[in-house]
């Protein structure tokens, strides 16, 4: 039997284990990513290690989340990053630079090579048949340590693409398939593969629109195969050097497989407020639209924004809409004014945002309250965008642009035919804004506002507290630690940032959790899902809470429990989910020896009477570093050593 894609990236770079589904197994990093959000936090903990210089092949430092400076803090930690990267050896790209990922593909991403990134759409890289990981800041910190990285191996689901994409159909259509097909669930503890002829029919940038928005499947990564079309790109963009082919073998043996004909697609959109409520366009057109935001690191490539100039040529958006542009990278920025087309998106009147992240994590752009806003971004998760009553569809840049134009949900197919932008055969290279590794190391700068780590203790012997609150299913690290201009200077402050936890749910619950000294959170299904942030996992750390009790929860989140002490339950009776209240007391007793032993725990229900049994599903190695209070307790050991 043939192996998969994945199974070779993994076995190639196996440090630890038997590649198995369901078998834990560490494979070694060759480079790294962060972002402004996630690195300050990352960063504070990769000093505390006391490790002298980055150890991966390559890490990179990417601002491109936190641009909005309105005091000093902002700045601080940009400031901050940059003497990070240049004392202990990273490659920094200042703000204004690109979002990572887009940058990542087009200055360091190589086929075969490992990448672990602090930001969940990671995977996008799986465009250029790397095995890109999303993973939470700590388990990055590990990485660029020289250790390596433990995961869950996941069950592969083969996709296979047969067929061409029709005229106005896109690379994001087919994303916005799969999670239809599938469901913000259906990716979980898996890795997305895929296969087929129609594979060839897509180039580099619209499979990473595919891959990048795997994460919002919940899947571990995906991965395309590096072939002739990933050497195009990698020749347009001066690397054909690092080029390398690589794909599953013929006969290929996958856990799954769905097959997707994508002659038989057509414009797809995701209504408010999930990813996966996924119509045609053409059910929903003629709603009022007042916003259109059309870039974020799924669909802001030269390919995309080309078409979307040339729709716009010569046209004039309509005037109830305020249509944004963000670029994806200063190459983009540059090839859109080099081919006149940055002069077409000026004059039919969408405003020119900064190459960064911006709207898609609510820096800026919040929509009206109550008014509709289209966007081609991954995520329309209920007040991500800023205004807590939003109406947020996703959709490709094409839909986006039609849109714009009428003013309402419109289906691009009513414009004849679509423009025909083909990959250019060379794009600008500015490195500018990339610090390179310096010679000497520097002293590094710490602004005024951030906070040192706080530390977590080992887990006790019996644990007893309130049910701080409870929460239903999908909830999001949105929800948990929120994002946006208000919140993200607060990244490298945890004291401060945890003031804020769960407040788009509820806004006393910090209070409530200080006067009680902690205790305990219950959820229902997909609990975590969303962004790789850590700190919807150290905030709740912080203020005392020692063990999360869900139906089901999103792996990376999961993960990032475990990181910090935190003890991720199952409800062994689905049903006794729901009888447990927001402020009853629970307890749990000899927990020590149950976890080490893996034996279920028994909850008693002290106020209201009986109990209720939970599992897990821990590794001896997760059990280990929960029992230690934490994985970089356990690090700091290992190091030592």
């Amino acid at each position: 039997m043939g192996k998969s894609l994945l199974e070779k990236l993994l076995t190639e770079h196996l440090a630890e284990g038997k590649v198995a589904p369901g078998q834990e197994i560490a494979i070694t990093i060759d480079q790294t990513l962060t972002q402004d959000a996630t690195g300050t936090l990352a960063y504070l903990q990769f000093q505390s290690l006391g490790v002298e210089r980055v150890r991966t092949t390559l890490s990179v430092s990417y601002v491109d989340h936190n641009l909005l400076q309105t005091d000093r803090r902002s700045a601080d930690d940009h400031t901050y990053l940059q003497s990070v990267a240049a004392k202990y050896g990273l490659y920094f790209s200042k703000a204004g630079n690109g979002i990572c990922h887009q940058l990542h593909l087009e200055r360091f991403g190589v086929p075969g090579k490992t990448l672990l990134g602090s930001d969940s759409h990671t995977p996008m890289a799986g465009a250029l048949g790397m095995l890109a990981i999303g993973a939470g800041g700590l388990d990055v910190v590990l990485a660029m340590a020289g250790l390596p990285f433990h995961l869950t191996v996941p069950e592969v689901m083969g996709v296979r693409l047969i067929g061409q994409l029709s005229p106005w159909v896109t690379a994001k259509d087919l994303a916005l398939e799969l999670l239809r097909r599938l469901t913000v669930k259906g990716g979980i503890d898996k890795a997305m593969e895929y296969f087929g002829e129609g594979v060839a029919t897509l180039t580099v940038p619209e499979r990473a629109t595919v891959a990048g928005m795997g994460t919002e499947l919940g899947a571990t990564t995906s991965v395309f195969p590096s072939d002739e079309r990933t050497l195009a790109f990698l020749q347009a963009q001066g690397r054909e050097r690092d080029w390398r082919p690589s794909a599953a073998d013929r006969e290929a043996a996958y856990d799954e497989v769905i097959e997707v004909d994508l002659s038989r697609l057509e414009p797809l959109i995701a209504q408010p407020s999930s990813p996966d409520k996924v119509v045609p366009v053409r059910e929903v057109e003629g709603i009022p639209v007042t916003q259109v935001c059309i870039g974020g690191c799924i669909n802001s490539s030269y390919l995309d924004l080309a078409r979307v100039a040339a729709i716009l040529a010569d046209k004039k958006v309509h005037p109830q809409v305020s249509l944004t542009i963000s670029p994806g990278s200063r190459q983009v920025l540059i090839m859109l004014a080099k081919e006149s087309r940055l002069a077409s998106l000026f004059s039919c009147g969408a405003r020119i945002l900064e190459a960064a992240c911006g709207p898609c994590i609510g820096m800026g752009q919040a929509p009206p309250s109550g008014d509709v806003s289209v966007r081609s971004f991954a995520r329309n998760f209920k007040g991500r965008s800023g205004t807590v009553d939003d109406l947020v569809y996703l959709a490709s840049p094409e839909v986006c642009a039609v849109t714009a134009l009428r003013g309402e949900l419109s289906d691009p197919r009513r414009l004849g035919e679509p423009p025909s932008i083909p990959l250019p055969s060379s794009f600008p290279v500015d490195e500018n804004l990339i610090i390179p590794l310096p010679e000497n190391p520097q002293e590094v700068v710490m602004g005024p506002h951030m906070a040192a780590l706080p530390r977590s203790d080992p887990l006790p012997d019996r644990l007893k507290g309130r049910v701080l609150l409870v929460v239903g299913d999908d909830v999001t690290t949105d929800q948990i630690s929120p994002a946006g201009a208000q919140f993200l200077p607060l990244r490298s402050n945890i004291p401060a940032l945890s003031q804020f936890l769960f407040y788009p749910i509820d806004p006393t619950f910090a209070q409530r959790a200080k006067e009680a000294g902690g205790g305990f959170v219950v959820a229902g299904y997909n609990y975590g899902q969303g962004s790789s942030r850590e700190h919807a996992a150290l905030g709740p750390m912080f203020l005392g809470v020692k063990a999360v009790l869900a139906q089901s929860f999103a792996s990376i989140h999961k993960a990032n429990l475990v990181n910090f002490g935190i003890l991720p339950l199952l409800f062994a009776d689905e049903n006794r989910y729901e009888a447990v209240g927001q402020g009853e007391v629970l307890r749990l007793s000899g927990l020590h020896q149950a976890l080490k032993a893996g034996r279920p725990l028994w909850v008693e229900r002290v106020s209201a009477g009986g109990g209720f049994w939970t599992r897990y599903e821990l590794t001896p190695r997760q059990v280990e570093i929960i029992l230690a209070g934490g994985l970089l307790n356990c690090a700091r050991e290992v190091l030592g050593r």
